[in-house]
């Protein structure tokens, strides 16, 4: 059984004149969500194995959320696997970074943006979402231990968190 987390980035800064949309930091409400939702994942005794991210500063700094937290949490010392493919990414390039993953790594969650990643959710299961709130979480269970069998095996919906469901 392989578990995947599907994470979207949290609230971003628009930035000043100039910014380009891949450099865009997170706001005051994006620094204060990304722990929420990183301790809630903490609080569910989830065993991450890997955390993969988008380059792009908005999905990384989420991401260094996660992963610090994690550690801290864990005694671990994990680090994000950095994907740039993932910067707007169509639901292909998902599988396709899925399909290539160590099979030992049973758990891994994925950092990304809209539209791709609320795409890739709803092609998982028959639960569907409208639009993968920032900061959110769609989790689902795969009933395979090859990465490699991901795109055609069986997945159930495990949940989903973002931070106005409250913790």
């Amino acid at each position: 059984m392989k578990k995947v987390l599907i994470i979207r980035h949290a609230k971003s800064d628009w930035g000043g004149i100039g910014v380009r949309d891949f450099d865009r930091g997170l706001n005051a409400r994006g620094l204060r969500d990304a722990p929420e939702m990183a301790d809630r994942i903490i609080k569910k005794q989830i065993a991450i194995d890997a955390f993969i991210s988008s380059t792009a500063k908005r999905a990384f700094t989420t991401a260094s959320f996660f992963v610090h937290a994690y550690n801290a949490a864990n005694k671990t010392s994990l680090n994000i696997i950095e994907e740039p493919t993932l910067y707007h990414a169509p639901p292909e390039i998902f599988y396709e970074i899925i399909k290539r993953l160590n099979n030992q790594l049973n758990a891994i969650a994925i950092f990304a943006h809209n539209p791709g990643i609320t795409d890739f959710a709803n092609e998982l299961t028959n639960t569907r979402i409208d639009d993968m709130p920032t900061s959110g979480i769609f989790a689902v269970e795969v009933a395979s231990n090859s990465w490699l069998e991901f795109a055609k095996a069986k997945k159930r919906f495990w949940f989903f968190e973002y931070p106005k469901l409250g913790g």
